[in-house]
C-alpha cells in the first residue's frame, strides 16, 4: 500500500498544492514513514523549545525586573502564580486539539508569543503593563503544553514513546538552558533587561515561519487510534477507514477523567515543583543565598538545564530498549531526594561556583530520570482508556499542572519571606557599606559627637552663616566674659561717666580722695553694696577698662547674645567639630547612602541570615513532593520487569499479523 511523504495532506482538491492551502490544511492521510515523522518530531521540539524560551526568559533578568519595575518578590510570584492559573485554562482550552488538529494552535501560538515578547513586553515601563503582558504568554504556553506533547503522541509509536517524550521534555529543558546560556553571554552590570525579551522575542517568530511552513499533523482517523509500534502503520490505516470519529470523542471529560489520570498527573505536578522553583527563582537563589552575580547565576543554570537535556534523551532511549517505565521512575525519584537533601545542607554555606554546579546537574540528571519515563507512561495510560482523547487527558494533565503550581506560588511568599530586601535593598546596602566604611566607622566612634550635631542643628547652622560674629566674638572672649562678670559696674560707669574718669586718673586706689570715694559709693546706690561695687572696679579696673574700650565691637554682637552664650556654653563641642570638620564634610555628603542604610540594612541582615532557613522549608516540600510521585508510580499503565514487557509486545506483534492477514494487507 503506498504512502505519502510529509507533503501529503487529506482532500483531493486541485488547490491541494497551493501555497496558501498548504498554510491552512495540515493534517496528513496516511501515517509518515521515519524521515519525514523524524522531520515532525523535530519541527515539535523546536517550537516548543522557542515558546518556552519566551514563557522563562524573564527569570534570567529576575533581579532586574524586581528593581526596575518596582516589584516586590511576593508581588512577583503571585503574578507568576495567576500566569500558571490562567495558563491551567489555557491547557483545557486546548482538549479540543482532539476535534480541531494541534497543528494550527501551534502556529498561532508562536505568532502570538513572538509579538509579544518583541515588542508588547519590553515596552513596559511599570508592573502592571508587564505582568499582564506576561499573562498573554502565559495563556498561549498553556495551550502549547497541551498540543505540542500530543502532537509527539501522534508521530510516536509507544515502542519508541519514552524517546520521543524525552524529546519533547527537552523543549522546556532547553528553553530554560537557552535562557540561561543567552543571558550568561549578554547580560552586563549596564544590561537593561529589555534586551532579553528582544532578542526571545526574534527567535520566536523566526520559529514561527518554520512551523508555518512545515508542522503538519495526522487525520483524526489516523491520530485516533493505539499504535504500539511502527508495524502497525498499515493496521493503523485500514482501521482509520472505518472509524466512527464523532462516537470515539463522545463525553471526553468523563472518559478522560479518572483516577489513574488524575493522581498521576497530580503526582508528577508536585514533582515538577522543584523545576518550577529553578525555573523562575534560580538567579534570585544563586544571587540572594549564595552570592553569585547575576552572570554567573545564569551560568550555573547552563550546567543545570544542559545536564537535564542530555538525560531526558538518554533515559528516553533506555526506556524504550527496556520496555519499561516505572523502574526508571522510581530510580530518579530517589534520586532526586538523595541530591535534594544534599542542596538543602548546601543552603546558607559558602560554596564554590563549580560545587553547585555539579550538585544542581545531578539533581536534573535524576529529575529527567522521572520524567521523561513518566510522559511516556501517562500518554500510554491514556491511550488505556481512549487514544482518541490523548489532548483531552494531556489537557488535564496541564491544567493540574498549572494550578498546582498557583496554588505552590501563592504559598512561598509566606515560606519565603527574604528574598524582597535582598533584592530590592541588598545591592545596594553592599555598596554603600563597602564604599562608606570610613564614613560609617566615625559615625560609630564619635557617636557623641553626630548626636550634638543633631541636637543642635540650630546654632551650628548660626555658627556657619554667621561667621564674621563668630569671629568677633572669638577674638573678643576675654572681654565678652568680663562684660558678663562685671555687668553692674560697667552699668554704673556708663551713668556716670565723668566720674568714673576722674576715677581713672588714679593708678592706686589709695590715693584716691575721699570726697571722689564718697561720690562714686553713692552714684553706685550707697551703702554696703555702693561700696562693694566700687571696691569692685577699683580691684579690677584693667579688665573692665579692656571692656569698655571695645564697646563698639561688643555691641554688634548684642542682638545675638543668646547663641554667643549657647556657643560658650558648648565650646568644647565646637572645638571638636572644628578638628573633625573634614570627617564631618564627609560624612555630610554621604548622608543620602548612610540614611539608606539606616532604614535598610537591618532588614537586609536580616533576610540574609533567614533567606537559606527558608529555603530549606521550600525544599523539603519539595523532598515530599518526590516521595508522593514514587508512591503514584503503579497506578500507571506499563510493566515493571523488562522480560514481560518483551513478551507483551511480542503477543501484541502476533495480533497485529492475524489482523492485517484478515485484511489481506500482507
Amino acid at each position: 500500500m503506498a504512502t505519502t511523504d510529509i507533503g501529503s495532506v487529506s482532500g483531493a482538491s486541485p488547490n491541494q498544492d497551493g501555497f496558501i492551502y498548504r498554510l491552512t490544511h495540515r493534517e496528513l492521510e496516511h501515517y509518515p514513514r521515519v524521515q519525514p515523522r523524524s522531520l515532525q518530531l523535530a519541527i515539535v521540539v523546536i517550537s516548543t523549545i522557542a515558546l518556552y524560551y519566551e514563557s522563562y526568559v524573564g527569570g534570567a533578568v529576575s533581579t532586574l525586573l524586581l528593581q526596575r519595575l518596582g516589584m516586590s518578590f511576593t508581588f512577583y510570584v503571585v503574578a507568576i502564580a495567576f500566569g500558571n492559573l490562567i495558563g491551567a485554562f489555557g491547557s483545557l482550552v486546548a482538549g479540543i486539539a482532539d476535534r480541531v488538529g494541534r497543528a494550527n494552535l501551534v502556529v498561532g501560538g508562536l505568532f502570538v508569543t513572538g509579538l509579544a515578547t518583541l515588542f508588547l513586553i519590553p515596552a513596559a515601563t511599570s508592573k502592571w503593563p508587564f505582568i499582564l503582558s506576561t499573562f498573554l504568554v502565559g495563556i498561549v504556553e498553556g495551550i502549547a503544553l497541551v498540543a505540542t506533547p500530543a502532537l509527539i503522541r501522534d508521530f510516536s509509536p509507544q515502542t519508541g514513546r519514552a524517546t520521543a517524550m524525552g524529546l519533547w521534555t527537552t523543549g522546556p529543558v532547553l528553553g530554560s538552558l537557552v535562557v540561561a546560556i543567552v543571558g550568561s553571554a549578554t547580560i552586563t552590570a549596564t544590561t537593561q533587561w529589555q534586551v532579553e525579551y528582544q532578542i526571545c522575542g526574534a527567535v520566536g517568530l523566526v520559529v514561527f515561519l518554520v512551523a508555518l511552513l512545515g508542522m503538519r499533523e495526522l487525520s483524526p482517523s489516523l491520530r485516533d487510534q493505539l499504535m504500539v509500534s511502527t508495524k502497525d502503520r498499515l493496521l493503523v490505516e485500514a482501521r482509520a477507514k472505518g472509524i466512527d470519529i464523532e462516537a470515539s470523542l463522545r463525553h471526553p471529560w468523563r472518559q478522560m477523567f479518572k483516577l489513574d489520570i488524575v493522581i498521576s498527573a497530580l503526582a508528577v505536578s508536585v514533582m515538577l515543583l522543584i523545576y518550577y522553583t529553578a525555573v523562575g527563582f534560580g538567579t534570585i537563589i544563586m544571587v540572594t543565598v549564595f552570592g553569585f552575580s547575576l552572570r554567573n547565576a545564569n551560568g550555573i543554570a547552563n550546567w543545570q538545564w544542559g545536564a537535564n537535556a542530555v538525560g531526558l534523551v538518554v533515559i528516553g532511549v533506555i526506556s524504550d530498549k527496556l520496555r519499561v517505565r516505572k523502574p526508571l521512575m522510581v530510580v530518579g525519584g530517589v534520586g532526586a531526594i538523595v541530591l535534594t537533601v544534599i542542596y538543602i545542607g548546601l543552603l546558607g554555606k559558602t560554596v564554590s561556583y563549580y560545587e553547585i554546579a555539579v550538585i544542581l546537574a545531578a539533581l536534573s540528571i535524576f529529575i529527567a530520570v522521572a520524567y521523561a519515563p513518566w510522559m511516556a507512561s501517562f500518554t500510554e495510560t491514556v491511550e488505556a482508556r481512549n487514544p482518541a482523547l490523548t489532548a483531552t487527558g494531556l489537557a488535564i494533565w496541564g491544567w493540574i499542572l498549572r494550578m498546582v503550581v498557583f496554588i505552590a506560588f501563592l504559598l512561598l511568599p509566606q515560606i519565603v519571606t527574604a528574598v524582597t530586601p535582598l533584592v530590592s535593598y541588598g545591592t545596594r546596602v553592599e555598596a554603600y557599606a563597602t564604599k562608606y566604611k570610613s564614613q560609617i566607622v566615625f559615625a560609630e566612634t564619635h557617636a557623641s559627637l553626630i548626636n550634638f550635631v543633631k541636637t543642635h542643628a540650630t546654632l551650628i547652622a548660626f555658627v556657619e552663616t554667621h561667621p564674621q560674629v563668630v569671629a568677633s566674638a572669638t577674638t573678643y572672649h576675654v572681654q565678652l566674659v568680663n562684660a558678663q562678670k562685671f555687668a553692674p559696674e560697667l552699668a554704673v560707669i556708663e551713668r556716670n561717666p565723668t566720674l568714673f574718669a576722674q576715677l581713672a586718673k588714679y593708678s592706686n586706689s589709695s590715693q584716691v580722695p575721699s570726697t571722689l570715694l564718697s561720690q562714686m559709693v553713692t552714684a553706685a546706690g550707697g551703702g554696703t553694696q555702693g561700696a562693694q561695687i566700687v571696691a569692685t572696679i577699683s580691684q579690677n579696673f584693667p579688665a573692665i577698662d579692656g571692656v569698655i574700650a571695645v564697646a563698639p565691637q561688643l555691641q554688634t554682637l548684642t542682638p545675638y547674645t543668646s547663641q554667643l552664650k549657647q556657643l560658650a556654653a558648648n565650646a568644647s563641642q565646637f572645638q571638636q567639630l572644628q578638628a573633625n570638620s573634614t570627617q564631618l564634610a564627609q560624612l555630610k555628603s554621604a548622608a543620602p547612602a548612610l540614611t539608606f542604610l539606616q532604614e535598610h540594612a537591618a532588614a537586609v541582615e536580616s533576610a540574609a541570615k533567614n533567606g537559606p532557613n527558608q529555603w530549606k522549608v521550600w525544599y523539603w516540600i519539595c523532598v515530599a513532593a518526590f516521595i508522593f510521585f514514587i508512591l503514584t508510580v503503579p497506578l500507571m499503565k506499563g510493566r515493571w520487569s523488562p522480560s514481560k514487557a518483551k513478551r507483551d509486545e511480542e503477543d501484541h506483534e502476533k495480533i497485529v499479523q492475524e489482523e492485517l492477514k484478515h485484511l489481506h494487507l500482507v
